[in-house]
């Protein structure tokens, strides 16, 4: 497979806290990476760095060997990287459609996602479209924060706690959007709490601890003991 995203030696602070510590990750074209971790592990800062928003320290971010280390945010968009951020943060002023659009403007070039495609993905977003975008329920409101980053036609999608205070039917119907996702040229990238889920969907999973990868591998490589001294930094005499 041929390498999209490259993360090599990443390091990312908060002022003088340092919140990664050297990590290495590889997405591959058409793959699903899984990152999996307990609360304050660096997920969401992982996810940060790579879209500009955190401040790296060291290390780098390539996609397809362009170096967007030092890149502000909005460039790293439009040049291919797409996030759906944990809590959805949707625009309260602006209608579901309204939401959607704002998506497009970071597209460079046509795609295949288009406003139509969203919604016949997610039908519920044609039927809500002139409601406002917070007046939905979580699960489609998780479903109008995905459309939007597909809206900008993304190389890779990150994802960040998809899953987090949705009902398991909810969880199944937006993962079950994935192959299409994928299917479109789109790589992905989820951070997870739910283990189970995230070895469903993923080719490769990463565990993260205290903003270092402790353990790396294939789902159907990784013993549910290992994943387990992983996520809770369990060391064995």
């Amino acid at each position: 497979m041929t390498a999209l995203l490259r993360i090599s030696g990443l390091t990312a602070h908060y002022g003088d806290f340092q919140a990664l510590f050297g990590v290495d990750l590889t997405l591959n074209e058409g793959e699903t990476v899984a990152i999996i971790g307990a609360n304050g592990a660096g997920k969401t800062t992982l996810m940060r760095a790579i879209t500009g928003v955190a401040k790296v320290t060291a290390g780098s971010v390539s996609l397809a060997d362009e170096n967007l280390t030092r890149l502000p945010a909005p460039q790293i968009l439009t040049r291919g990287i797409a996030m759906v951020p944990e809590g959805r943060k949707l625009f309260p002023s602006l209608t579901v459609e309204e939401n959607l659009l704002i998506g497009a403007h970071a597209r460079s070039g046509n795609g295949y996602w288009t406003l139509d495609r969203v919604q016949a993905m997610f039908p519920i977003l044609r039927e809500r479209r002139q409601s406002p975008g917070t007046a939905l329920s979580g699960g489609q409101q998780q479903m109008v924060a995905i459309g939007r980053a597909l809206m900008s036609n993304p190389r890779v999608l990150l994802c960040d706690e998809l899953s987090l205070g949705l009902a398991p039917v909810v969880i199944k119907e937006i993962y079950a959007a994935f192959p299409q996702i994928k299917a479109s040229g789109t790589s992905i990238i989820v951070v997870e709490q739910d283990i189970g889920q995230a070895l469903r969907v993923a080719d490769h999973v990463h565990c993260m601890m205290e903003g270092r990868i402790t353990l790396s591998g294939r789902p159907a490589d990784l013993s549910r003991d290992a994943i387990h001294d992983a996520y809770f930094g369990v060391t064995h005499a």
